[in-house]
């Protein structure tokens, strides 16, 4: 049996190749086997996308007189020999890293956008994963993900000729989705139970085959179950407290216990967001068992192995439960799982608030935390500051790794041959070397061609997709867009912060831009309001009636139902990509990257991903890199220099045409763009920077403190409950500098009774010296002990004498080799000013 395939999922190991191929989502982005589906059943395909959907419903007589065509077996030998070349091939991980100590990620999240034909995703955290989980396979980074088979996912939507959108919730029919059944080797279902006040809840466990990684995903439509425990899964992100703390219990309780269940042992837990944030009890309570260590030594010992990755950059955005809620379900898993007082778990998340916090939660269990941006990762470092008091808001220990997009998944057929023309096949598979360079040998012929491709055929898909209710009144399909006009794009959710109508703040002035007769500009714009945001739906009513003024028709779209199909479609085809969040409430956004490869531009607020990206050479910025608030004459201002960038900037720059009739401004704009930052805001670029950054390191710090039988957990216990007890009872006496032209010399009194001093680090400090820069830190050694004093030292460091003596300060912190300070010992104790 193959290495990529586990023998867990008897379908996967069918063999009926058909099978095989429909049930891995390497269709999602290798589209070697669309032939395949179209020639099966051309209707139902373009319908569905979905090749298990198609092989369910064809007849038995079907499948047998098309497998007898010989243009059939030949698309099929070729596509799966193709498949299997890829597998067999050595994979970047494997060659990197052969005798590496990760053998096993499990990467759990809420959501996957995997498919359109697998809706168990929302928005950005499912893109994020799905693509990740993607790279991960082309990368062969051992991941297995861990999420949730809702039996409605998110909601579908309709929108009236008034703009009210209506939320439709299509039941998630497993047998028809490209998931099948865990089964163990004798055969049996695989099932695990959690148990809850009412009784145990048994969740069902899916398989679902992404390229080499296996996703997971439990359900708890078991007719075992209460009627009431089955709906538990029933939609994504349901309504109510207490139920969206079920669904977060199933994930990371039943999520854990289905890895255990199928045997596998990851090194490496990584939690995509704290919606998954009890797998690290569920985790130590493994440890515990196993061990016989009592929780805080298992949770120091699984702790290092744990990734939190934060997408949130306000505190509202983060789950949180009361406290009696809680009682009700974890008082018993606390004592009988965990072996502690059910008020020592509700303390791992809680900080100045009775609330039980998912996030603080997540912090308090991993051995890392990053954000999702540059700038999300400040954002976030002032947000868990209080979880340090007394720590600079700088060393925070929150770092990031700026999210990227799965290349393959959204490239158009155009712009993949132009890649792969200058730079080959299996380009997004390996490091991405020279790919930068390569591209930029593209001429302006081969640029333009290709975009305008992609005009026409997302032209052809909004005729096709059209329904006259959604703007462009009774328009005949026909006279809907241009091919050969300027396309703006603007898809998103609608919610408030991220300013959807921002473009819309003087609509005349907008309908003149778009109906300009000599430079004429079209715009499609998509997006769903939550179903209980009534003034995000009212955001999205203003753009249906903007739509039906006659002096635009024909250049201005709205189309509904915005999911991974349409997304596919306006990444592939628009010329500007437009995103007006409000800054930093934008963590990351990841739709401004899906058009890189295609030879968009991007005209967006220095926000998120684009505060790093921007430069004036591949797009435009929006806004002053500052944050406002919610300021209206400042969302005035901003809309003011949106409307002057179109006009002033945008618009010229495309129709300024030379003697071929190529605009070659633009078109080296589109070049810098793509070549510069398609590979550096890649999920390929983001995936081996997770491995590289975190999970090597991880699964190796695992691998020691879980070493005989936690030895090493047991021993930063003991050092952090040393420090819990006596470190009060250090004193920093005072400190004196001498000064020369060269150099300052600090010499620090202090007092460390009963901490052993390889317990601390003494250390000089400096704020830093301006905007952007590190703080200055400098160890400080010890020169003699303090003559009858027990436990007093002295302490020296020297540095040079470019920054004044009242810049520093000195401090002790918390030190041992083996753990990560501040994140497991926040102790600091400051030289106060009287000193």
């Amino acid at each position: 049996m193959p290495s990529h395939v586990h023998s867990y999922g008897v379908l996967s190991e069918s063999d009926d190749p058909l099978v095989d191929l429909a049930l891995d989502l390497q269709w999602a982005w290798n589209h070697s086997s669309d032939e395949i589906w179209g020639l099966i059943d051309p209707q139902l395909w373009a319908t569905t996308h979905n090749p298990w959907f198609v092989l369910q419903t064809e007849s038995r007589t079907r499948l047998e007189a098309i497998a007898a065509d010989p243009v059939f077996q030949e698309h099929l030998q070729t596509t799966l020999r193709r498949r299997r070349n890829i597998y067999e091939s050595p994979t970047w991980f494997a060659t990197a890293y052969p005798n590496s100590p990760l053998t096993s990620v499990a990467y759990f999240s809420m959501e996957y956008a995997l498919s359109e034909a697998l809706p168990v995703y929302s928005g950005g955290l499912g893109n994020v994963a799905g693509d990740q989980l993607k790279s991960a396979s082309d990368l062969g980074v051992p991941v297995i993900a861990i999420g949730l088979l809702y039996q409605r996912g998110y909601f579908r939507q309709v929108v009236d000729s008034d703009g009210n959108q209506r939320a439709l919730y299509p039941y998630n029919d497993p047998t028809q989705l490209p998931v099948s059944p865990v089964r163990n080797e004798s055969g049996e279902w695989v099932r695990v139970t959690v148990r809850f006040p009412s009784g145990m809840l048994i969740l069902r466990a899916w398989q679902v085959r992404v390229g080499r990684v296996k996703l997971y995903l439990l359900d708890s439509n078991d007719p075992a179950n209460t009627p009431a425990t089955r709906g538990i899964t029933s939609e994504l992100y349901g309504a109510g407290l207490e139920l969206r703390l079920q669904q977060e219990i199933a994930l990371g309780i039943g999520g854990w216990r289905l890895l255990e269940a199928i045997g596998l042992q990851p090194e490496v837990c990584h939690l995509n967001e704290g919606h998954a944030a009890f797998a690290v009890l569920q985790r130590a309570a493994a440890f515990r068992a196993a061990t016989g260590q009592p929780f805080d030594v298992s949770l120091a010992a699984t702790r290092v192995g744990n990734l939190f990755t934060t997408h949130t950059p306000v505190p509202a955005g983060f789950d949180s439960f009361p406290p009696d809620l809680m009682r009700y379900y974890f008082s018993q898993y606390a004592e009988e799982r965990l072996g502690i007082p059910f008020h020592e778990m509700l303390r791992l998340g809680q900080n100045g608030s009775p609330d039980f916090n998912m996030a603080h939660l997540a912090i308090r269990g991993s051995g890392a935390v990053n954000g999702v941006s540059r700038l999300h990762g400040a954002v976030s470092r002032a947000l868990f500051q209080p979880l340090f008091p007394r720590w600079p808001k700088e060393e925070v220990p929150i770092q990031y790794v700026t999210n990227g997009v799965h290349v393959p998944t959204w490239d158009s057929q155009g712009a993949d041959e132009l890649w792969t023309n200058i730079c080959g096949r299996g380009r997004w598979r390996g490091k991405l070397e020279n790919l930068t360079e390569n591209f930029c040998a593209t001429t302006d012929e081969q640029i333009w061609r290709m975009r305008g491709a992609a005009r026409a055929d997302l032209v052809r898909e909004v005729r096709r997709r059209h329904t006259p209710d959604m703007g462009a009144g009774a328009l005949r399909p026909h006279s809907l867009l241009d091919p050969n006009v300027l396309t703006l794009g603007f898809a998103r959710r609608f919610a408030t912060y991220k300013r959807p109508t921002l473009l819309l703040h003087d609509p005349d002035r907008l309908a003149r831009i778009l109906s300009n007769p000599n430079r004429p500009v079209q715009l499609v714009v998509a997006g769903k309001a939550h179903p209980s945001d009534g003034t995000g739906q009212a955001l999205l009513r203003e753009w249906i009636h903007f739509m039906a003024r006659p002096d635009i028709q024909g250049r201005a779209v709205f189309l509904e139902d915005y999911d991974l199909d349409l997304a596919q479609h306006l990444v592939q085809g628009v010329d500007v990509w437009i995103n007006t969040p409000r800054r930093p409430w934008e963590a990351c956004g990841t739709s401004g990257m899906k058009i890189l490869v295609n030879g968009g531009l991007n005209l967006s607020e220095l926000d998120g991903w684009w505060a790093e990206a921007y430069t004036p050479e591949v797009g435009w910025a929006l806004g002053d890199g500052r944050e406002h608030g919610d300021d209206p004459a400042w969302d005035a201002a901003e809309a003011a220099r949106l409307y002057e960038i179109l006009e002033q900037e945008v618009v010229p720059l495309f129709y300024e045409r030379d003697w071929s009739g190529v605009p070659s401004a633009w078109i080296a704009r589109i070049r810098q763009s793509m070549a510069r930052l398609t590979p550096r805001f890649s999920s390929n670029r983001s995936v081996r920077e997770y491995t590289e950054t975190y999970y090597l390191k991880a699964a190796e710090g695992y691998r020691k403190r879980s070493a005989e039988n936690g030895a090493l957990g047991q021993e930063i216990v003991k050092w952090r409950k040393n420090l819990d007890l006596y470190w009060e009872e250090i004193r920093l006496a005072k400190m004196e500098v001498d000064s020369t032209d060269s150099s300052h010399r600090f010499r620090l009194h202090i007092y460390i009774p009963e901490i052993p001093a390889g317990s601390v680090r003494v250390e000089l400090y400096a704020d830093p010296y301006k905007p952007g820069d590190e703080p200055f830190r400098r160890v400080m050694e010890p020169c003699h002990e303090l003559p009858g004093v027990t436990g007093g030292f002295c302490f020296a460091a020297e540095v040079p004498n470019s920054r004044p003596v009242e810049h520093y300060t000195a401090r002790v912190i918390a030190h041992h080799p083996e753990a990560s300070v501040p994140l497991e010992a926040a102790h600091i104790v400051w030289l106060s000013a009287q000193s």
